[in-house]
């Protein structure tokens, strides 16, 4: 009965516009105190301590470091540096500016772990200069917040640390390695329909009127931009230091490229900066802390057990619970953002991942795929949102254009999950 409740009042409160991290929590609550009525105000104890538990992990010390790269290089000009070097590779004509995009974006991937910055950077640059060249506005966004959500796949992923302090066996390391293939391919899966949309409507017919940035001088403009990431990744791998501490590395490294190289980034910059990526940190981190509360009473409540032996018992197979899982997180993600559907899934489905034994990494990054589709799947889809403010659009616009990229990282999804060596053999090359 008090599980029952448990998910009316959640379920409730997301329905009357309660915040997600409020709604988890104010629940969770709820439900330990009804479960404790008996006990006076000494169960309610749990949830101050769940509060503090869902926040004190390592790993997570790493999000708003990420959050404060992606901030600093969104405003350090490495974007449109990295944007006219790719451009100077391709060359101008139809479609060639959104694939420049969807590698622009990629790259920045391995810099920054947010999708929302990622696509803030390649944003406020290839909208604009897609508008210049005749793509309409809401392709452009779409193009924008598709190629984002490669983000949370390339190394470093705000969603993989997450995943690690919520699953055993699942190490930074290995997350961080076995979401690079997979992302690459999301990456030039995307590539496949855009060029085709934009060829087959005949977009961006000005394209070919632009000019060429020089090859060499583009180059040299965007080296600092093009080590970032071998400095992050490699510094990892070499052991130089671990993945929070490269975050901080990260950090220092692109405020040197935009205060001293680039000279982007002025000191009346910084309180900006800061306070831009404090919010954002604050709200990720608060949301983590609060579905501890919810993760708790679900434990406490016996809700887990249940809904494991129901689904194992449904006979429907190893694959059949694995297509309603996806079919499930599919809907769920059209409503909550990535981080919300960790922290209130993965408690329930680790279970079944055990009884199953799939390998912790590889559903890992099964399910990162399936949030990387939440962030450009309509209505709540939160690199679309940025997207499309940015290109001013709304983003019931974007509907016809975003089908098609969708089908496609589906389909990546799809490919990791019938060869799951495309996830597991780089970490379990590089010894992870």
């Amino acid at each position: 009965m008090i599980a029952t409740l448990l998910f009316v009042a959640f379920i409730g409160m997301m329905l009357l516009g309660v915040p997600i991290g409020a709604a988890l929590g104010l629940a969770g609550a709820a439900a330990i105190a009804i479960a404790n009525a008996d006990s006076q105000w000494f169960g309610l104890l749990a949830v101050p301590q769940n509060f503090y538990a869902g926040l004190g992990k390592y790993p997570l010390l790493a999000i708003p470091m990420f959050v404060l790269v992606g901030s600093i290089f969104d405003r350090s000009g490495v974007a449109l540096r990295l944007v006219n070097f790719a451009i100077a590779m391709v060359g101008r004509g139809p479609g060639m500016l959104p694939l420049v995009a969807i590698v622009v974006a990629m790259f920045l991937g391995g810099i920054s772990g947010s999708g929302p910055a990622n696509a803030a950077a390649v944003g406020g640059v290839m909208i604009a200069a897609m508008a210049r060249a005749g793509y309409p506005a809401a392709f452009s966004a779409s193009v924008v917040g598709a190629a984002a959500a490669t983000d949370i796949l390339i190394p470093p992923s705000i969603a993989f640390i997450v995943y690690s302090v919520l699953v055993p066996g699942a190490s930074v390391p290995a997350l961080f390695a076995a979401g690079m293939i997979p992302g690459v391919l999301a990456g030039l899966a995307l590539i496949v329909p855009t060029v085709w949309m934009a060829r087959r409507h005949n977009m961006g017919q000005l394209e070919a009127t632009l000019p060429r940035p020089a090859f060499w001088a583009s180059l040299r403009e965007a080296t600092w931009g093009l080590v970032a990431p071998v400095l992050i990744l490699g510094g990892m791998r070499a052991g130089w230091f671990t993945p929070t501490e490269a975050a901080v590395v990260a950090v220092f490294y692109g405020l040197f490229v935009g205060m001293v190289i680039h000279r982007t980034i002025k000191v009346r910059d910084l309180y900006d900066i800061l306070r831009e990526s404090g919010e954002l940190s604050a709200i990720i981190l608060l949301v983590v802390a609060l579905a501890g509360i919810f993760a708790f009473s679900l434990s406490t409540l016996g809700v887990i057990d249940p809904v494991t032996t129901a689904i194992v018992n449904s006979g429907l197979g190893e694959y059949g619970v694995l297509a309603l899982l996806i079919l499930l997180l599919i809907t769920v993600g059209m409503f909550l953002d990535g981080v919300s559907i960790f922290l209130i899934f993965v408690p329930l489905l680790w279970p079944i991942v055990q009884h199953y034994n799939w390998d912790p990494v590889w559903f890992g990054v099964i399910l990162t795929l399936k949030v990387a589709l939440g962030q450009f799947t309509p209505p709540l889809a939160v690199n679309l949102m940025v997207s499309c403010r940015i290109a001013g659009v709304g983003m019931e616009s974007t509907v016809r254009w975003v089908g098609p990229l969708l089908l496609s990282m589906f389909v990546v999804m799809l490919a990791v999950i019938a060869w799951p060596e495309l996830a597991l053999w780089l970490p379990r090359y590089l010894g992870y």
